[in-house]
């Protein structure tokens, strides 16, 4: 009886638990034929912009430390898309790495902090060849959905109360996004299998 209570409980309250903007409304499909779109930083002049050339994959929400996070988010939104279709498109000379030692180099707007995109320089790394994106930068609509939400406990790293994760995991499973505390299943799999490979 009190598992039923406390259950109840956290399904009411967790809809106060804000994961990110483009989760916490609501979660829009993927747009069949959908051909990609511009990112643009939040500078109100000169902002830099990027095409990306196509749907991206395998968009989650995470919380390690070193996705860039909207202000008020608990979580960033990330996706991949092959860095071929990847173009800086306006103000390119507004980007540093934020990071050169991170296996993902993120290349932010000096200005505003806003990350672009993040590429993998390290050809023996399992996701060479993707890029990391926010297509919450994205004016358009139809891009791939949250599928997931990776590295749930990184969150307490940066701030957020422990007693607080059980709502959080509650609302992640409301929304729809499973919650682990690494990558999803399918893509750890491929971690796997390259690492195998190479060996």
């Amino acid at each position: 009886m009190i598992s039923k209570i406390l259950k109840l409980f956290l399904r009411k309250n967790s809809t106060k638990v804000l994961i990110h903007p483009s989760v916490d409304n609501n979660i829009f499909p993927i747009l069949s034929g959908f051909s990609g779109g511009s990112l643009t930083c939040h500078c109100k002049s000169k902002p830099v912009t990027v095409r990306l050339s196509g749907q991206t994959a395998h968009n989650h929400v995470c919380g390690c430390s070193k996705c860039w996070k909207p202000k008020g988010a608990s979580f960033s939104q990330v996706a991949v898309i092959g860095r071929d279709n990847v173009k800086i498109t306006a103000n390119e000379s507004k980007l540093v790495v934020v990071d050169a030692e991170a296996a993902i180099n993120r290349y932010a707007c000096k200005d505003c902090g806003v990350h672009m995109y993040g590429r993998i320089h390290n050809e023996a790394h399992p996701f060479f060849g993707l890029d990391f994106v926010h297509t919450e930068l994205s004016k358009q609509s139809g891009w791939a959905p949250a599928e997931f939400a990776a590295f749930v406990s990184s969150i307490i790293e940066t701030g957020t109360n422990p007693e607080n994760m059980p709502a959080i995991r509650e609302r992640l499973l409301e929304l729809g996004l499973e919650p682990y505390d690494c990558l999803s299943p399918d893509l750890m799999d491929a971690i796997a299998a390259h690492v195998a490979k190479k060996a």
